[in-house]
């Protein structure tokens, strides 16, 4: 059957634009395959190898277990993560409700300070720790006569470094509340704890335990905190690194590496399951819930959140303090001389090196996983290539940034593979970041590119227009926000990198994160500090710098919104 003259053109151009979407998808795939699961089965294979490539079987795995120290190390993750989770939820959950269920004062300043810690890497918390409860610390009484030095400051520097994180996922649980029933509850003169115990807590459930699940995997996976505060306080991840780098032996490390994967990846599916039942938490006719001013409530709140700034003020302050006195603490005179890095490797092209990832992390991933997410989402065809892709994108969340790293480095090494030529140098920086933080833009893209309704395809197709031309009238206006959105996501986290990057870099591509891992091992403490600091500022001044320009951007290219 031919089709009629005026039709061919149509269809010409349904091929087109399918070809240009079956390519896009192809290349979001090799990406993906590349970056991520050719790494992540390269850690599996080479956990099954001994030292020479042979395969050995399960015989690593004897030989890891038939020791009491990988057990130590298992219990003392499993330690320190059950109890920051437990203390950043409850920490957390009581900020969130004060800002979203309350009319205390400064609200919308408490919200901002809440994230600021995200400005950091976690070592830098650890380094502030240090100096407020180290041997030489100014309250070292206050742990009555304990150590800061393992799971005490592991455990305070992470409920820190993920407390931002469980506030920003209670507030959406929060926010999500239907006031009929509260005002049900009114009529029926309902105590306020009763109130709260059987219809708030029961209605963020989801919330909770998706929060609880996001800070206990970033604690039983994070490395910066545990070897800078850590002390001689095995976990996983720092083993990971010393049988690497300490000791060169890549199967072990594998094979810790595989452990720390297990939980990980059990921990995410849970996530997943926990998050797909909170999307259906808030019925369609439900009416939003303002709070109502309650004076004790309120002021109580208002305390609480001043005592959580004043501390996170407390610690990050402390760590620059510590970078501009001379000799701490016997010499408090302030200079510069921290900032002149004269440790042997370590110096101020470090910085440098992180703020270009952070740029290329940025500028090449915003396109990559927005059209990424745009394949999974629009076409209609190809149905288990998206599906595919789209379970890719989910994965790097349950893979830990050491074993993305530690797989990376085994598969570019790999006899004969001409991706070799990239270790050391930037590209494969910004190719194993990219993939590491890739799933939060993903489904930040998704979620904007579902409000665009697929009938504007459909009517764009109908009007002979192409594809591209819809995206670039229709879509890509209206997802603007979540663009700029992402771009700063990446950028931030890309500029606090280290786990991901900790095998991955050369002498030239050292990075602040690293430099600042390997100065606290110098005894430079206060440098370490200085370098740190570098990145919140540079973090901050990118922030800042981004709002301005979303705001001009936004304003010109959202104009039919009439609110921007």
């Amino acid at each position: 059957m031919t089709l009629a003259p005026s039709l061919r053109p149509m269809a010409l151009r349904r091929d087109r634009d399918d070809g240009l979407m079956r390519w896009l998808l192809l290349g979001c795939g090799a990406f993906m395959l590349l970056a991520l699961l050719l790494p992540v089965g390269m850690i599996l294979v080479r956990s099954l190898q001994d030292s020479n490539g042979v395969f050995v079987g399960l015989a690593n795995y004897r030989s890891y277990f038939s020791t009491g120290t990988p057990w130590q190390s298992m219990r003392n993750s499993l330690l320190v993560s059950s109890i920051t989770t437990v203390i950043v939820v409850v920490l957390a959950f009581a900020y969130a409700y004060a800002l979203t269920r309350t009319q205390m004062r400064w609200r919308g300043f408490f919200r901002v300070m809440a994230l600021v810690p995200l400005l950091s890497p976690s070592l830098l918390k650890a380094i502030g720790l240090v100096y407020w409860f180290g041997n030489k610390g100014l309250l070292k009484s206050v742990l009555m006569g304990e150590s800061v030095y393992g799971p005490i400051g592991i455990i305070m520097s992470c409920t820190l470094w993920t407390f931002p994180h469980a506030v920003l996922i209670l507030i959406t649980a929060l926010t999500l509340a239907d006031a009929r029933i509260y005002e049900a509850a009114a009529v029926l003169r309902t105590s306020g704890p009763r109130t709260f115990l059987r219809i708030t807590l029961p209605a963020v459930r989801y919330g909770l335990i998706g929060a609880a699940i996001v800070v206990f995997v970033n604690v039983f996976t994070d490395f910066g905190a545990a070897k800078v505060i850590g002390g001689s306080y095995n976990v996983l991840a720092t083993d990971i690194y010393k049988e690497v780098v300490g000791q060169q032996n890549f199967s072990m490390g594998a094979v810790v590496s595989v452990v720390l994967l297990v939980p990980a990846v059990f921990a995410f599916v849970l996530e997943r399951l926990v998050a797909g039942k909170q999307a259906a938490a808030l019925g369609a006719r439900a009416v939003a819930l303002v709070p109502q001013p309650r004076p004790l409530i309120d002021r109580a709140m208002f305390g609480y959140c001043l005592l959580v700034t004043l501390f996170i003020f407390a610690i990050l302050g402390m760590a620059q303090f510590a970078a501009l006195v001379k000799f701490w603490p016997y010499n408090l005179s302030l200079t510069l001389k921290h900032y002149v890095f004269d440790v042997q490797g370590v110096g101020w092209e470090n910085f440098w090196n992180s703020l270009t990832l952070a740029f290329w992390v940025a500028s090449v991933g915003t396109p990559l996983i927005f059209m990424g997410a745009y394949v999974v989402e629009k076409p209609r065809a190809d149905m288990l290539g998206r599906t595919l892709l789209h379970a890719a994108a989910l994965l790097p969340m349950a893979v830990p940034g050491l074993v993305l790293g530690l797989g990376t480095l085994l598969f570019i090494n790999q006899p004969g593979n001409p991706l070799g030529v990239l270790y050391g140098t930037m590209a494969i920086l910004v190719i194993n970041t990219l993939a590491h933080l890739y799933t939060v833009p993903h489904l930040t893209a998704v979620t904007a590119l579902k409000q665009v309704d697929r009938e504007f395809e459909a009517v764009g197709a109908s009007l002979k227009v192409p594809m591209l031309a819809v995206f670039r009238r229709v879509t890509l206006p209206v997802c603007l926000p979540a663009i700029l959105d992402i771009w700063i996501y990446l950028f931030l986290n890309a500029m606090t990198t280290l786990s991901a990057v900790i095998f991955l870099y050369s002498a030239d591509t050292k990075l602040a994160s690293v430099a600042a891992i390997h100065l606290d091992e110098a005894g430079s403490t206060a440098s370490a500090a200085a370098m740190a600091t570098l990145m919140v500022y540079a973090s901050l001044s990118v922030r800042l710098l981004h709002l301005g320009v979303s705001r001009f951007v936004l304003r010109r290219a959202q104009a039919w919104r009439g609110g921007v």
